[in-house]
């Protein structure tokens, strides 16, 4: 498994009882993930820095909880590349940062070509592997 390593304004931070607790840029956020199967302790009991924290219904979907002051949206960077991050109503942030290490080789690719590229994205939900080919 590759791994990014050069992001600044994302961290995994925590991960216990199907929830991860992550930093993007300066705002903390608690989100679901059913595959983290093991308990380390209540993650809303262990941290007092959490901005906003997704709740999923039992009917399907949810919502977020505002905890702490946090905008509708703002940015974070990897590299040179910008993206607006904006909590979903579906607990995602419209980014995927462990997809950095795809960005990566796609950017390397491309500039090591030293021609010009054109680039079909099939996997355009988020646009960062999209962005990444634009440089």
């Amino acid at each position: 498994m590759l791994i990014p390593k050069e992001w600044n304004d994302f961290e995994l931070i925590d991960a216990s009882c199907g929830e991860k607790l992550e930093r993007w840029g300066k705002y903390y956020l608690l989100r679901p993930d059913p595959q983290i199967i093991w308990d380390n302790g209540s993650l809303i009991d262990k941290y007092n820095n959490i901005n906003a924290r997704y709740i999923r219904s039992n009917k399907g979907g949810g919502y977020w909880e505002e905890l702490k002051n946090i905008p509708g949206s703002w940015v974070v960077n990897y590299k040179d590349l910008s993206f607006n991050i904006k909590r979903m109503g579906f607990k995602h942030t419209g980014l995927f940062p462990e997809q950095a290490v795809n960005w990566d080789f796609m950017m390397d690719k491309i500039k090591r070509s030293n021609r010009d590229i054109k680039v079909l994205n099939l996997f355009a939900y988020t646009g960062g592997a999209t962005v990444a080919c634009l440089c």
